[in-house]
């Protein structure tokens, strides 16, 4: 295989950072004017990935005055004997505590990054999908603004579990359906206390 074969393969399997952000602000500031928006870019992986307001610190820059110099960054590895690329996330900021998911980081406090997260700090909500690959030397970024905060798409898809969950249980509670000897069925009430636990499948037993 040429050189040229073996680069085209590690770009089929780049790892991909999705970087989804979301502010309050953001339709009528400019924010988001010097990120790659919509198109995917690749980045050394030995090379930390910074995001912050310095233009010459940061690979990736916001144009907010409250933004640090430099806020966070992302930092790939690899664990032994997988080819498999991870990332840690270390808050870079003096301001305040940088929050991933239920954890909160404090100045310079790293921890590892989860396949999905949200990350907060000030009014930002941005959302991290990894995506995958197998390639060493390098992996991708992909920048996109989202329309609402994550947070309430995060807080909608509990509320949904938990009424699914909710209507299971009250399938389950039920009361049991027991099988006669003549095929017929009866319903136990929960007072009836002539009858021990019993099994939904549970014979009754015939009068010989």
């Amino acid at each position: 295989m040429n050189v040229s074969q073996t680069m085209e393969t590690e770009e089929d399997l780049l790892t991909c950072l999705q970087i989804k952000l979301y502010h309050p602000q953001q339709t009528c500031k400019g924010f988001y004017g010097r990120l790659p928006l919509g198109t995917r870019r690749r980045h050394t992986a030995d090379d930390p990935l910074r995001l912050g307001r310095d233009t010459e610190a940061c690979a990736y820059v916001l144009l907010d005055p409250r933004v640090s110099r430099k806020q966070l960054a992302f930092y790939a590895y690899h664990i032994p004997q997988s080819s498999e690329m991870l990332f840690t996330i270390q808050n870079l900021s003096q301001r305040g505590k940088l929050s991933v998911n239920t954890s909160a980081l404090g100045y310079l406090e790293r921890m590892d990054l989860p396949d999905k997260a949200l990350i907060r700090f000030g009014e930002y909500e941005i959302l991290i999908i990894r995506e995958s690959g197998e390639a060493k030397a390098n992996f991708e970024v992909e920048f996109e603004v989202l329309a609402v905060p994550p947070s309430r798409e995060t807080s909608l898809c509990k509320e949904q579990t938990s009424m699914s969950l909710c209507k299971e249980q009250t399938s389950m509670s039920l009361p049991p359906v027991m099988e006669t000897c003549s095929d017929s069925r009866i319903i136990l009430s929960p007072k009836d206390s002539s009858f021990g636990p019993q099994e939904s499948d549970e014979t009754l037993p015939c009068d010989s």
